[in-house]
């Protein structure tokens, strides 16, 4: 597609580009709202620069559900009045930082988020950048005998061991609380492209189905340094009221902690998904 209401500048050949020309506070037209789609699922990951100030709460979910009916976290503290908000927010007394190791968001869902939307308003000195990887080419870097391998596998995703007590000190009482787990294919056909992508995290991948445990503890180790090679990355280094857009189909990202005591906000919507499959959907 040649772009002519939006402007695209790729960040690297294999994920990632910035797109300028966009008002998300604003209603997109039907024009520009087809070549933002093309070019989130063309890139994986879009960056949209430049934006006048930080988004509304309803103007962010209105963005959010041009893509599809919005998710709501199973374990995060929300937006008071705003369920599908997320308030990503880091600071000297914060015990965690959302998003410190590689992942695909809430992936242990049965349904796993298509995508999520980020604006930060907030943003440290220095530091606080992001990393994205590309599963599609984390997939096509793999030998013909370890695809050949993998095809048919499915692997385990767990929350129990991420999500409990997490947001302890934001409020969140979670006795009792029965957080999800679900079983995915190693490989999955992306939805919309039909591409493969491997489909496995550090954060929630726990083990693959069918296979002795020292084997499926090997494998997986292999898998999770492989998905993380630079050679699949890019690295977003934030401005003030930036949003990224990914598609967690086919993506990991990485929120590098490396700005403590100093504080880093901002607010997240995610997009509801499908259940991940071998084969594309026809």
């Amino acid at each position: 597609m040649d772009y002519e209401t939006i402007s695209v500048s790729p960040c690297t050949p294999v994920i990632g580009a910035e797109i300028r020309g966009v008002d998300l506070s604003q209603p997109l037209s039907d024009a520009q709202w087809i070549e933002v789609h093309d070019a989130f699922l063309r890139y994986s990951v879009i960056f949209f620069r430049d934006q006048p100030g930080a988004m509304t709460p309803e103007q962010q979910i209105a963005f959010g559900k041009r893509f599809g009916p919005l998710h709501i976290h199973p374990a995060a503290p929300h937006m008071e009045g705003h369920p599908e908000v997320f308030v990503i927010h880091a600071h000297k007394d914060s015990k965690i930082a959302n998003g410190e190791f590689w992942h695909s968001d809430v992936s242990c869902d049965a349904e796993p988020p298509l995508g999520s939307i980020l604006q930060i308003h907030v943003l440290p000195p220095a530091g606080g950048d992001t990393l994205f990887a590309s599963m599609y080419a984390a997939y096509d870097d793999l030998s013909p005998r370890m695809k050949s391998y993998l095809e048919g596998l499915c692997a385990v995703h767990e929350s129990e061991h991420i999500y409990r007590g997490r947001y302890s000190d934001r409020g969140v009482k979670d006795a009792g609380k029965v957080y999800p787990s679900a079983i995915h294919p190693i490989i999955r056909a992306h939805p919309e492209t039909g591409k493969p992508s491997l489909f496995v995290n550090r954060t929630f991948t726990t083990k693959i189905e069918g296979l002795p445990e020292e084997e499926s503890k090997a494998i997986l180790q292999f898998l999770f340094q492989h998905a993380e090679s630079p050679w699949y990355q890019t690295r977003f280094h934030w401005g003030k009221n930036d949003v990224a857009m990914w598609d967690n189909r086919c993506t990991q990202h990485m929120a590098i902690w490396d700005y403590w005591p100093n504080e880093r906000k901002g607010n997240r919507v995610t997009v509801k998904g499908d259940r991940p499959t071998f084969r594309p959907a026809k």
